[in-house]
């Protein structure tokens, strides 16, 4: 297909005359070429619209997979707000739902079909698989299906089982962080062709790094929100600091306000719209905010916690800058986060014993029983569970993590479904309703009026919406629905604001309930290994915070930013790069055989003194060297980058 005709598609829905870097390339070989596809592009880097546009092209309909629910939403919503024909199937949908999604989707009714991962291998699923004419498969946040990954999710491995129906079928899978290891692994396990990867560079020139050493972090997070004037993002690793901190900032009259999953949806819609058209500048949040915000003048992400790892902290600040302006990602560090780091590692991995009260108490929860739950949804309440069955909220989230990890059963956080209607009549069948009953037909015009394709799918409202139109009540047009449905008119779902659990797998009785001992220590040493990586990189006084980043995402030899905190130590030495580099590497040489005196140093570097004392004091600061007892300088043997 002509490159022109995707530009036509780009242009027509998106607004855009021209492709980003790498975009083009990507879809020649997804839909030109038939070719698997993994696009590793950063946060920000345009991967919707390279599966999306080709979608639009070929005949058929894309099978988009993403575990992010909301995420899912507000695609579909975005799509069908541009006249494209979308749907979504996930956790928390009743059969009814569904079934009327999937048997549209055999017919042709949607362009694009979200699904989150648990639904592929579900019997309604599998049985309209074969009759569903599929032109690609996207596999968003491809990263989870690996166990090398951060976000490691077993239900993901069931995507490649896909290829067994429709092997003819192109994957493009997309993801914003995998090093190497990873992207080789998502391959391997979507079972590629062959390996196929375009990758643009981390790089983000426009992007500054700092971190801050700091005693009092909120007096230093000030000094940025006085400074930097634009909006930004703080983010925190408790609900309970969003509150305290955007508070605190409100006190000193910044504006700012606090988000995280466990409030309200309006008032998160809300929130996030007062933040995204600049009525509001800063946001204090978990890391619940920011997936799928695509504000470009964010001006500085702070990270008042440290992340658990690159990865996490590379996505999250990389929501500064996306306009191609300067921006800051600031992070802000204490000698006590390596404590709360040892903590942490305690409670993300709690004892197998404790695993295994968790499971079995979430059965006897439900009043399941040996061999009974599998394929079951149930809606979970945190706060009622933890209390009935006097567990701490920390063991419960992570021994549901590890379960999951071990395929037992689906977990998805607090999750807010709308209220939706389908008319389970026809046109014939309503109007005669209609002129039966007098009193009902004021209000299904109203509804009628209001919402379109309430007769092929289950269609999403707002009550207050219409009370408002009406001139009336909420309670009334609640009451109105449910006669409606009483009368089997319609079916009504009303909203609905719960997270779910997903029993893939029966109730196991203790002995054939296995938590392997190798995944866990495996799990627990990589995560370990990120999160010390994360630690590494806070305390790194020697070298770049880009090339850092940049190495541990597997770029070869990246430069100096030259801004970020250790760069700007540097280029006050009054030294060029390359002077620099040449003193460093015989410095080095030399220090690596045997300590020396500093005399004996700057008389064997063939170098000015002064510039030679310059590099020394430099390295001195950055724990690249050290003093031995007798005050002689030798190489430290420390570990001062990831």
């Amino acid at each position: 297909m002509k490159l022109s005709t995707y530009k036509q598609i780009l242009t027509k829905y998106w607004g855009f005359t021209d492709f980003r870097p790498l975009q083009e390339e990507v879809i020649k070989s997804l839909a030109d070429e038939n070719k698997d596809v993994l696009a590793l592009l950063p946060t920000g880097g345009g991967k919707s619209v390279i599966f999306q546009v080709p979608a639009l092209a070929k005949d058929g309909m894309c099978l988009v997979i993403t575990p992010l629910i909301a995420l899912m939403k507000d695609q579909v919503e975005n799509l069908k707000e541009k006249g494209i024909k979308a749907a979504a199937v996930y956790s928390g949908m009743s059969k009814g739902e569904i079934d009327i999604v999937l048997n549209n989707a055999v017919f042709g009714a949607y362009k694009f079909l979200y699904l989150s991962p648990e639904r592929l291998s579900t019997r309604i699923f599998l049985a309209r698989l074969p009759d569903m004419n599929i032109n690609f498969v996207a596999v968003d946040e491809a990263h989870c299906i690996s166990q090398w990954g951060y976000d490691f999710r077993p239900s993901y491995l069931n995507i490649a089982d896909i290829r067994k129906i429709k092997p003819e079928v192109p994957f493009i899978a997309l993801t914003a962080t995998a090093t190497p290891e990873v992207a080789k692994d998502i391959q391997d396990k979507l079972l590629f062709k062959e390996h196929n990867l375009f990758k643009k560079s981390f790089e983000r020139k426009n992007l500054i790094y700092i971190v801050r050493e700091v005693e009092d972090k909120l007096k230093y997070l000030l000094k940025i929100a006085v400074k930097e004037r634009g909006s930004g993002i703080v983010y925190v690793r408790s609900r309970k600091k969003t509150f305290e901190i955007a508070k605190y900032l409100a006190a000193k009259g910044i504006s700012a306000d606090y988000y995280h999953a466990g409030i309200d949806a309006k008032i998160k819609d809300f929130k996030q719209k007062q933040w995204k058209t600049g009525k509001m500048r800063i946001m204090v949040a978990t890391n619940a905010f920011g997936m799928g915000i695509d504000k470009p003048d964010v001006r500085f992400v702070a990270h008042f916690d440290l992340p658990e790892s690159p990865e996490a902290y590379f996505q999250e600040a990389g929501r500064a800058g996306r306009d191609g302006k300067i921006s800051y990602a600031v992070l802000l560090y204490h000698k006590s986060d390596k404590l709360n780091f040892e903590k942490r590692i305690k409670t993300n991995f709690p004892e197998i014993s404790e695993i295994k009260k968790v499971y079995n108490s979430i059965f006897n929860y439900y009043q399941l029983a040996v061999g009974e739950g599998k394929g079951l949804i149930r809606a979970f309440s945190m706060r009622d569970f933890v209390s009935k069955f006097k567990l701490p909220v920390y063991t419960v989230l992570s021994s549901l993590k590890i379960l999951q990890n071990e395929g037992y059963l689906d977990f998805t956080e607090d999750d807010f479904t709308p209220s939706k209607v389908f008319f389970t009549v026809d046109r014939d069948e309503l109007y005669k309703y209609q002129v039966a009953n007098k009193h009902f037909d004021n209000f299904i015009k109203l509804i009628l009026r209001s919402y379109t394709g309430l007769f092929s799918g289950y269609v999403s409202i707002d009550e207050e919406y219409l009370a408002k139109k009406a001139n009336t009540k909420n309670e009334v047009i609640y009451g109105y629905l449910l006669k409606l449905n009483e009368h089997n008119i319609i079916k009504y779902i009303p909203q609905r604001k719960v997270p779910f659990i997903v029993f893939i797998s029966e109730r196991l009785d203790e002995k054939n309930l296995l938590i392997s001992k190798e995944n866990y220590r495996i799990r627990k040493e990589r995560y370990v290994k990120r999160a010390e990586a994360m630690m590494q990189y806070a305390e790194s006084k020697a070298k770049c915070r880009s090339q850092i980043l940049l190495s541990y995402f597997g770029e070869k030899n990246p430069y100096r930013c030259g801004e970020c905190d250790i760069c700007r130590r540097r280029n006050e030495l009054g030294l060029s790069n390359y002077e620099f580099d040449l003193i460093n590497e015989e410095l080095k040489k030399i220090l690596k055989e045997s300590p020396v005196s500093i005399e004996q140093l700057t008389d064997s570097v063939n170098y000015a003194e002064n510039k030679v004392l310059k590099v020394i004091s430099w390295l001195l600061e950055s724990e690249k060297i050290e003093y031995t007892i007798d005050k002689r300088i030798i190489w430290s043997k420390k570990k001062t980058e990831i």
